[in-house]
């Protein structure tokens, strides 16, 4: 039974990408929300740790921490992923589409082709493939609830980090039309844009130099890790109010856990069902007053 301290309890989850940084912190908050999770990453070793860590924040005794290794780019991991969870977990109507990578640094002529094409593969067809594989389980239940984690590649340019800017605002898009695809089974799917973290995304950029991901961004970076970033709890947090009872009916919406005012989402659900509010969408000279006419 949910309440107000459990507010997942009862349902169970399965959040890729799991093994560190945001995932973790995540997989965290949805155990102590008393849910039960199946937590994936590439990477056994770091994976084992972190499922043995999670265990030791269960609060009700039919709560299970679930690991297994699978690369959300490969369609067979993604099918027996869901597999899994729904013959070992109890009620798993959550999907957190998490996992995700930065992808080459530098100009996009000068990249590495394949290594462009792989970040696509895992940033925007990982998420794919772990939708297509949960959404028949879902449709059958009449309920769901999919996360998409974004960036923000997603809603600005990011020079020099193509690959990922292009993959995160193709997953947008993609949140927003599986949105009114699912729009009357019972399933929401939202995006989630956490803020600047300074995990191991952030080392990777850093280690690449100005000169790759050019100085004025490599400055702002820099400041970022100085000031510790955006903490992991706030992207965390905005996933368990996703993830819950209290979002039901809001779908199709991209929210950053920095700036909206999500937890007052609930009070205006019928106004933000009949808006463009946390979409992406084209701006016109009209929306921003016309065009300024010559003297």
């Amino acid at each position: 039974m949910e309440s107000q301290d459990l507010p997942l309890a009862g349902r169970s989850a399965v959040i890729t990408g799991a093994n560190q940084g945001l995932g973790r912190s995540i997989a965290e908050h949805f155990v102590r929300a008393g849910a039960s999770v199946l937590i994936t990453a590439r990477g056994e070793a770091l994976l084992s740790q972190t499922a043995a860590e999670l265990r030791s924040c269960i609060r009700l005794p039919q709560q299970q921490v679930l690991a297994r290794v699978a690369d959300v780019s490969q369609e067979r991991d993604c099918h027996d992923t869901a597999l899994q969870a729904f013959a070992k977990l109890d009620n798993p109507c959550i999907l957190v589409n998490n996992a995700g990578v930065y992808g080459p640094f530098g100009l996009v002529e000068e990249n590495d082709w394949a290594e462009w094409v792989q970040a696509v593969q895992i940033n925007l067809f990982g998420t794919v493939l772990m939708c297509r594989a949960f959404l028949p389980h879902l449709r059958r239940a009449r309920y769901g609830k999919i996360i998409n984690l974004s960036g923000g590649g997603a809603t600005a340019p990011l020079p020099r980090i193509s690959s990922y800017a292009a993959s995160k605002a193709a997953v947008v898009r993609f949140t927003e039309t599986l949105a009114e695809e699912t729009r009357d089974a019972g399933i929401d799917v939202n995006a989630v844009a956490p803020g600047a973290l300074n995990t191991r995304l952030m080392d990777e950029l850093l280690a690449a130099g100005p000169d790759k991901v050019g100085p004025a961004f490599y400055e702002k970076m820099t400041q970022v890790r100085n000031s510790g970033g955006t903490p992991l709890a706030k992207g965390a947090e905005l996933c368990v109010f996703l993830a819950s009872a209290a979002s039901d009916g809001i779908t199709g919406r991209l929210l950053s856990a920095v700036w909206d005012d999500w937890a007052n989402l609930p009070h205006n659900k019928n106004q933000l069902a009949n808006s463009d509010i946390y979409t992406l969408r084209r701006i016109t000279p009209e929306d921003r007053g016309g065009w300024k006419k010559c003297a």
